[in-house]
């Protein structure tokens, strides 16, 4: 962060000093909201959690070099306190951003927010020093600590932006407000939460909706193939630049194939040239995320070489995103367990079909949460599309909605073993361990609730112990 003083913070946050006996005494260090990243310099944030309240690490993180804490009560050590610490942490990032003067991109969408952002930072501090969200950190909390670790040096600042239900965008848009605002689709994900698909819309709209004008500055970067995000050209005031597979975008890809790896190539198209791209991520669908982030970069001032060069190099940044593994017996462990809707479920069964051309490929799949009234529809939809891509095993986890996704594949026509349903993770890791040969593809994927990245990392240490004993 930007150095400030302790007085300055509390000017800027609304707050009251209490056990600071130097008011000019600055923090130099990061903002942090875990106690054990707190380090000198660094400022404090203290919550209160169903089971953990920050204030109680007040004396902790002092002793560790913080230099007071942001908290709703005095703690007996240097403490600014404020009636609201969350919008306090928001104002005080608003004020850094505001201060910096930083380009910020924000970006938000059904699926894909997390790839497509990690694309866009590692295309863009090619140019320049570039600040982004890691993982998902993408609520009212994650995104203004990002926010705050921008420093003088910082020349883009790219934040994810995630969104529960209207509104929620439009504040975020308001602590750190974008210059280039994308919106990358509009699916089911969350859709049992905001009650249908016009709604996430809305939601996600927003974004663009905060942009400066185009006299101002302001772009809009909208998805040309979906008929949703298209139309929020209508919402923005903002110069737009379209991307995708349509006649209308303005940065397209032609010649798309998937190499024998299953990593997608094509021919990238933007407003000042074309250029090659082989990507070193997994499956068709980061194809339109690069297209994305090389909208970005071009509107950013960088040339069809320079972003496809930074696009084929670009790796995966955040854990349990297509992490693909070989073991050393030879079978590939594709671990996408994060997070999962229908689209990102779908993009990952047709990745594992292109990965496993030869070879038996397992799709280890759990529940989609949030889905509402189109569950048993979603579920039953995917089981049926991983019959269709023909993937050599379905192994189906958890409870209702896992038995879903097994009789959707049963219905389309996966007789015998080729599907089946077990009851947990652990019934999956035996499964798994008495079946796979050299050579096989395994694909583990569910919402994050389910906790499914445990099955992958199972399977990779059986690999390691099969090494040992090669050994």
């Amino acid at each position: 962060m930007i150095t400030l003083s302790l007085a300055e913070i509390a000017e800027v946050v609304g707050g009251r000093m209490h056990d600071i006996p130097d008011a000019s005494a600055e923090v130099t260090g990061p903002v942090v909201r875990d106690s054990r990243e707190a380090g000198p310099g660094s400022l404090f944030v203290a919550f209160v959690g169903e089971r953990v309240d920050g204030h109680d690490f007040a004396a902790q993180v002092v002793e560790a070099g913080a230099v007071a804490v942001l908290g709703s009560r005095p703690v007996g050590a240097p403490a600014i306190v404020v009636e609201d610490v969350q919008a306090a942490l928001g104002a005080l990032a608003r004020h850094v951003v505001r201060r910096l003067g930083t380009t910020l991109v924000a970006l938000t969408g059904s699926a894909g927010k997390t790839s497509t952002k990690d694309l866009i930072a590692q295309v863009l501090r090619r140019k320049a020093p570039t600040v982004f969200t890691p993982g998902s950190m993408n609520n009212e909390v994650g995104l203004p600590l990002t926010a705050l670790t921008a420093t003088e040096e910082t020349r883009f600042l790219v934040l994810e932006m995630g969104a529960r239900g209207i509104g929620h965008i439009r504040y975020l848009c308001e602590l750190t407000p974008p210059r280039i605002g994308l919106v990358l689709n509009v699916g089911s994900a969350h859709i049992g939460e905001f009650g249908g698909r016009e709604q996430i819309a809305q939601a996600k709209g927003e974004l663009v909706e905060a942009l400066p004008s185009a006299e101002e500055g302001g772009v809009a970067v909208l998805n040309a193939d979906d008929p949703l995000v298209r139309a929020m050209a209508s919402r923005t005031k903002a110069k737009v630049l379209l991307f995708g597979e349509s006649d209308e975008a303005d940065v397209s890809a032609e010649n798309v194939r998937l190499t024998d790896t299953g990593q997608p190539s094509f021919r990238l198209h933007t407003p000042s040239g074309a250029s090659d791209v082989t990507m070193r991520l997994y499956g068709e669908h980061h194809v339109s995320n690069a297209l994305a982030a090389a909208a970005v970069a071009h509107e950013l001032g960088m040339s069809a070489d320079e972003i496809a060069t930074a696009l084929s190099e670009a790796g995966s940044l955040s854990r349990w995103r297509m992490e693909v593994t070989e073991r050393p017996d030879g079978v590939t462990v594709v671990n996408d367990a994060y997070n999962a809707n229908p689209e990102s479920m779908k993009a990952a069964l047709r990745a594992l079909a292109a990965m496993g051309k030869g070879r038996r490929t397992w799709a280890v799949l759990g529940k989609m949460a949030e889905l509402g009234d189109e569950a048993l529809a979603e579920h039953d939809a995917v089981g049926r599309l991983a019959v269709r891509l023909n993937v050599s095993k379905l192994v189906a986890v958890g409870g209702r909605e896992a038995r879903w996704l097994q009789l959707g594949a049963y219905n389309e026509g996966s007789w015998g073993e080729e599907s089946v349903h077990v009851s947990d993770a652990q019934a999956a890791v035996d499964l798994l361990r008495s079946e796979l040969r050299p050579g096989d593809v395994v694909l583990v994927k569910a919402s994050r609730s389910v906790g499914l990245e445990s099955v992958a990392t199972a399977l990779l240490e059986t690999g390691a112990e099969g090494e040992v004993a090669a050994r």
